[in-house]
């Protein structure tokens, strides 16, 4: 079974309106209020298209709403039966100062093909494509540092891995320097950070370390039309995150996950820049014209673009 891709412009228009209401709170320092803009554009926009759309990514539990909770179902209730994965605002604090990096994102797949991510961190790898086993979760750094190296004929100090700038990390930047690796150290935004990978032209290798898991499972659809490897742990380090995990069915809470465990099937992917990145421009008002930049993937039809759009603004 395959997305028709109608649902392509579909919901490239959910990303761009949501964008869209939240770049008028670009720099405000207010970064509920960014979210909430996004979150009230993002369901309305769904809510207009044929499906039944479970969202199993979103954002808290029904009763943190009016968030887009994880359960929500959102469509016209007149299509095909949808798996939703979204972030109305992904570096809900660039967007509140201003800074690079925020983006509306959204993937979809058909029904229990997209991985049902408890609300943990996750540690994660991932690299364009490359030879099976070469790079993994359970080999040391400096083992998955050489292996690629060697893959990819390249001196490990022309090697650059892209790792959030947290002090859980510190041991993991240390052990880089090390062996000589050029760090490229983003402050948030772990599915952007994952994306580097997809394409030499952003000068990232690797990307590694441990970002929500939620955001691994966004990232995990983008980089499956790349054909990338990609590679998830959840961490459950309180009982808590235990009892919500074996509730989802999750029993084996040191499993490690590969692509195809966390997406499977064809799925849809869209990012739309609210701010300006590496690899999205952010929305842009000039007059009364909306100009916009969505990476989307379509994994099916091997479609994997970014489609720059102008909308007038009461569109």
């Amino acid at each position: 079974m395959t997305l028709d891709k109608k649902f392509v412009d579909q919901f490239v228009n959910v990303t761009v309106k949501a964008a869209n209401a939240a770049s008028y709170l670009v720099g405000k320092k207010d970064k509920n209020a960014a979210d909430q803009a996004a979150v009230d554009s993002m369901r309305s926009e769904l809510n207009k298209i044929d499906m039944i759309g479970k969202v199993v990514i979103g954002e808290g539990s029904l009763d943190e709403a009016p968030m887009l909770y994880t359960g929500e179902i959102l469509g016209n209730k007149r299509g095909p039966t949808l798996d939703i994965a979204v972030d109305p605002v992904e570096g809900t604090n660039f967007v509140a100062n201003n800074l690079p990096g925020g983006i509306a994102v959204l993937a979809i797949a058909e029904k229990n093909n997209l991985f049902n991510a408890p609300e943990t961190y996750m540690s994660k790898i991932a690299t364009g494509k490359i030879d099976k086993s070469l790079i993994d979760l359970d080999f040391t750094i400096e083992k998955n540092i050489k292996n690629l190296s060697d893959f990819k004929n390249k001196e490990i100090s022309s090697i650059t891995a892209c790792i959030l700038d947290r002090p859980r990390h510190k041991k993991i930047i240390d052990q880089l320097k090390d062996l000589n690796v050029k760090i490229k150290l983003i402050s948030d935004g772990d599915v952007l950070g994952a994306l580097f990978v997809s394409d030499p032209k952003y000068e990232v290798d690797i990307f590694l370390g441990i970002g929500g898991g939620p955001e691994g499972v966004l990232a995990a659809s983008a980089l499956d039309a790349y054909d990338c490897h990609f590679q998830g742990r959840f961490i459950f380090d309180n009982d808590q995150d235990i009892k919500d995990a074996k509730k989802m069915g999750i029993y084996d809470l040191n499993k490690k996950y590969e692509l195809n465990e966390i997406v499977k099937g064809d799925s849809i992917f869209c990012a739309t820049g609210i701010t300006d990145s590496k690899i999205l421009k952010g929305i842009k008002l000039n007059d009364n014209r909306i100009e916009s930049e969505t990476l989307v993937t379509h994994k099916s039809s091997n479609f994997k673009k970014i489609i720059k759009k102008t909308n007038l603004i009461n569109e």
